[in-house]
């Protein structure tokens, strides 16, 4: 629907508003944050906005954050009804062989034993099981082989644009004992650019957001009081009582191999914000890969984003809180209405952007008369247009088609019904000699 912008002269276009929250004074740059990774980046897990990236195109190693898109995958299986939790699982002898390998992260599972898709998927987020996430590509899709056609297409899906799917869990296909799935080679590795994890990470977060329930536990018991009892850990070391805890950390996945190095994506809320980071390949100071470094860098990270950046609230109440807004009605029984917007909208910016902030009302065409009143009848409730904040800063999203100018409904907060014939020809004639003195 396209939209008018009302002229000046009514009272609450153009003006900018003022903040609700105070800001701190800032430094917004790169030079601010110091990582030494082969890519990096750090996103705003509402609106997928990037807030810090380096290298984020370049596609790389992922390791076992492959396990992300199986996780996606699994949950959305059984959010369609294909697959349940309840659902058991009995074991390949690919399965028994890869979950038991020496060298490779796993939680053993045995020759022919059942295990329920609750049981493989704790085993997979938690102690990043490779047998438990090649077990439930087996479910979802039958083989592996097709798992990973379905990771792809998956990817493609979500608007990923460099990456490529070789397995199900994050092990490079040389490790895996020459069962590797069909048509992928013995070479190929999972590689993903720094940005398309954040969108998985994204999706993974806002279409099954229960993902965080597994992924923020520190440690789980698989198949408590049966031989096969095993304290799982977790190898997020943001979590509470890891050492690099994190104040709000709850996901998401750590990866470790030699091609990919030492791999993470992490996500941590405080204050009802989120943010979402990724570290590829994180190197210590001799610039050798650092499983320590993943963390210490996501930490940094995850600082600059809640120390440099402020929560402003824009709401039409913060120009003047002891009057109305309301715009003129010519034609109706009451000749102006007051507006509303449902809630503030909230913008994470940094000092320096909020003084670019630019605001304005845009009000439906469909709506307004020529000098951009309204026209009445106007029903309690109406959308009439939108208040649209614009930072004037040239942001860059996850998703390319992402606008920089915010929005945020304005309705009618009371009805307006038209004025009678008489009215409007009295209101006219007062007007026609109003202007003649």
């Amino acid at each position: 629907m396209e939209k008018k912008t009302v002229k000046q002269s009514l009272a609450v276009l153009m003006i900018s508003f003022m903040a609700m929250t105070p800001f701190q004074q800032t430094a917004h740059g790169k030079s601010t944050v110091e990582i030494n990774a082969d890519a990096a980046i750090l996103v705003e897990a509402d609106t997928g906005k990037i807030v810090y990236s380096e290298h984020e195109d370049k596609a790389l190693g992922i390791a076992s954050m492959t396990k992300m898109m199986t996780e996606y995958l699994v949950l959305e299986a059984i959010e369609k009804g294909k697959i349940t939790w309840d659902q058991t699982y009995k074991v390949s002898d690919k399965v028994y062989q890869l979950a038991n390998a020496p060298g490779l992260s796993n939680v053993p599972l045995r020759a022919g034993e059942e295990y329920t898709v609750r049981e493989l998927y704790d085993a997979m987020v938690i102690k990043s099981g490779n047998g438990a996430a090649i077990a439930l590509s087996e479910v979802v899709a039958g083989s592996e082989g097709e798992f990973v056609k379905m990771m792809n297409a998956k990817g493609k899906e979500l608007g990923f644009e460099h990456y490529q799917f070789v397995n199900s869990s994050g092990l490079s296909n040389y490790d895996m004992l020459g069962m590797y799935p069909e048509g992928t080679d013995v070479n190929d590795e999972n590689v993903v650019s720094a940005e398309d994890m954040a969108t998985l990470a994204y999706y993974l977060l806002h279409d099954f957001p229960e993902v965080l329930e597994t992924s923020s536990l520190t440690s789980k018991v698989f198949r408590p009081g049966t031989s096969e009892e095993l304290v799982m850990k977790n190898t997020n070391g943001l979590l509470k009582g890891k050492s690099y805890h994190y104040k709000g950390a709850d996901g998401l996945k750590t990866g470790t191999t030699p091609f990919a190095g030492s791999t993470f994506t992490g996500t941590a809320k405080r204050n009802g914000v989120r943010y979402i980071t990724v570290i590829l390949d994180a190197k210590d100071e001799y610039g050798q890969p650092s499983s320590a470094e993943r963390f210490i860098q996501a930490r940094e990270l995850l600082d600059y984003g809640f120390d440099e950046f402020k929560t402003v609230n824009y709401d039409l109440d913060s120009i003047e809180k002891k009057k109305k807004h309301t715009i003129p009605v010519p034609n109706g029984k009451e000749q102006e209405v007051t507006i509303k917007v449902d809630k503030p909208l909230s913008i994470r910016l940094t000092d320096e952007e909020k003084d670019k902030v630019k605001t304005k009302l845009n009000l439906d065409e469909k709506k307004v008369n020529e000098d951009g009143s309204l026209i009445a009848p106007i029903e309690k409730g109406e959308k009439i247009g939108e208040m649209v904040i614009d930072t004037k800063e040239k942001e860059e999203y996850i998703f390319d088609n992402k606008s920089s100018a915010y929005k945020v409904d304005v309705y009618a907060a009371e009805s307006v019904k038209k004025a009678s014939w008489i009215v409007r020809s009295a209101r006219g004639i007062q007007d026609f000699f109003g202007n003649l003195f």
